[in-house]
Parts: structure tokens; sequence; C-alpha cells
């Protein structure tokens, strides 16, 4: 299964007009990935109660929408993102709980309508995950991936200078993120011509990898890279990196950064080496371009480690987006998944 890189859609809401805009937004999301109309419902009733909890708690926020695929069926995924006072998880989530005077049923029914549900709420806002697939609803809980992404153009730019792609075979994870030079259309073409590269090949030798997209970034204004190959079955994990994408491993033991070399694949660079990394199982992979800042470290969240990926790669680029670039933060849970 591959999953190919597009950017994050994101709709603000900011008053009570723009919730029924979100609700058909994801709701034609959701028809387009094939959902029918029990499973589309769903999508919009949960957008709907999403969307009225930012403004009820938060007075504004984001919904993030994103399409997934699944070798049983395609899904989409909703993220609600506020900068709120944050609120107790357990609490909000039983039945007949509410801050506002109401009647407080609204996150249970959401955890109980999606085949994927989490959240991270601390003082800094809250981030909250809910997953639809196919065929999927109560009752009927679909297996997941677990991993997450939080994809955006400079300024909704249509043209992003960042792609990435994750593809699994068997107990293999193959994930690549590419920063084209720059940001626009000319840093488009070069990361699409990268990853076009990458894909017909993803699990090959790494280096030879870099080789097949410095040739297919050639003329482009190339870019930089990092492909990281994890195998469950070895219990081991390879990562090749040149120029500034920025990976590491994180455990709640500790966080080891994975090392690059200095370069520009399709332009120029001195030496392609391939770092080893072994007993990694559980880890969390961590891939970002550099429109995210490095001093993050999930220690600073308590608990947020233990959350979904989706939710930890959301968190990360609402607090640490640097909001002069293209941006792409990729969260892989390293664990055996089957096609």
């Amino acid at each position: 299964m591959s999953v190919e890189g597009s950017p994050t859609l994101v709709v603000a809401i900011e008053e009570d007009s723009q919730i029924g805009h979100a609700r058909r937004t994801a709701q034609k999301l959701a028809t387009q990935q094939g959902l029918d109309e029990s499973d589309a419902g769903r999508v919009a009733l949960v957008t709907t109660e999403l969307a009225s909890n930012l403004l009820k708690h938060a007075a504004r926020g984001e919904l993030h929408l994103r399409a997934l695929p699944h070798p049983e069926g395609a899904g989409i995924e909703v993220l609600a993102v506020d900068r709120g006072g944050g609120f107790d998880r357990d609490t909000c989530l039983t039945d007949g709980y509410s801050t506002r005077g109401t009647q407080g049923i609204g996150l249970g029914a959401v955890e109980r309508q999606a085949d994927v549900f989490d959240m991270y709420a601390d003082q800094r806002g809250t981030v909250l995950l809910a997953r639809f697939y196919r065929n999927g609803g109560p009752g009927k809980r679909k297996r997941d991936l677990r991993f997450g992404v939080s994809h955006h153009s400079l300024l909704d730019d249509p043209a992003c200078g960042d792609t990435w792609q994750l593809v699994v075979r068997g107990a293999q994870i193959s994930a690549l993120v590419l920063d084209g030079l720059g940001h626009g259309s000319e840093a488009e073409q070069a990361a699409l011509a990268g990853r076009a590269a990458f894909a017909r090949t993803p699990f090959a030798d790494p280096e030879r990898l870099v080789a097949d997209m410095h040739e297919a970034m050639l003329h482009s204004r190339g870019g930089a890279v990092g492909i990281a190959q994890f195998d469950g079955v070895r219990d081991d994990l390879h990562f090749t990196g040149i120029g500034n994408i920025a990976a590491s491993l994180v455990s709640p033991e500790k966080n080891r950064g994975l090392t690059s070399h200095p370069g520009i694949v399709g332009a120029q660079y001195r030496k392609v080496q391939t770092f080893d990394y072994a007993g990694v199982t559980g880890n969390l992979l961590i891939l970002h371009s550099d429109g995210l800042q490095s001093r993050w470290n999930l220690r600073d969240y308590p608990g947020l480690l233990q959350r979904h990926p989706a939710v930890i790669a959301t968190v990360l680029h609402r607090d640490f987006n640097r909001g002069r670039d293209d941006v792409t933060v990729l969260v892989v849970a390293l664990e055996t998944v089957d096609d």
C-alpha cells in the first residue's frame, strides 16, 4: 500500500456560517473516496460537532481534512485544531458533561461514530482526531495504519514545494520527505520529479534511490531528501539524508536525531551514506522539512508520545510552524503492518 503526498485541506472555523461549509466539504471528500451514504453521514455528523465545539470552547480554530487510502477501502481523516485553554479528555468524553450548559453528549458521540478517535489537550489547546473508513462505523472498526502527516504550502499557495510518500509492504515501511528548493511551482516540480523516482522502487538500496532521484531532478531546482526504511522482522531502520530534512527516532527513553549529509539532490552533494539503527520497533519515526522549527521536544507535552501519530504531527505543526516556507511533518509508528 502506498500513500502519496497531498497537502492538508484546511477549513477555518471562526463563525457559525463556516460550520455548514465544513460539513459539506468533508462530506464531499468522503463521497469522492467512495464512502456510501451511511458512512458519509457519519463524517457529516462528526464534522458538524467538531466545528461547533471549536466555536463553543475555543472561539475559533481549524479543521484539517485528508483522504486516507486503506487496503479494505479508502477513508478520510478530520482533525479539529485550536489554541484554546484545553480540557480534560476523560471528563469531556463523559455523556452529560458540558462546560457551556449544553447536553454535553458531543465528544462521546464523536468517539462512537469514528473508526479511529484520539485527542490531546493541554493549556496550549486541543487537537482531536476522527478517522472514517468505508463500511466502518460502530461495531465494525477497521484496522488503522498508524501514521500521521501535516503538509502545508506557504500562504495556501496551490503549489507546494514539499512532498512525501509512505509505502507499506508487509513488515516493511519506506518513508520519504522531500523539500524542493524554495517554494512555489518550480520547487513543486523538483519535488514531484524526485518523488516519482522514489515511488518506482521505494525499497531499493537507499544510496541507489538517491542516485535515481538525483538523475530525475537534474535541471530542476533540486531539493533536500530524507529516506527511512524500516523492517519489522529484522527490527531495524536505515536512514539516508541529503540536505536539511530533520529525522528523529523517539521512544519514552530517548530521542535520537538521525544523521544527514549536506547537499542538494538534483544539483550537487559530496557524499551519500546510510545509517543503520537497531531495536527500533515501538519507536516513533518523525521526519520534517525545515518549514518546522527544530527545537520541539515531545517531553514538553506530557502524554503526547502515547497519542496517535496524526495527533502528534498536527500538534508539532500547530506549535512549531515557522510560517515562512512550505512545511511537512510525517510521523510513523514503527510496528509491523500487513498489507
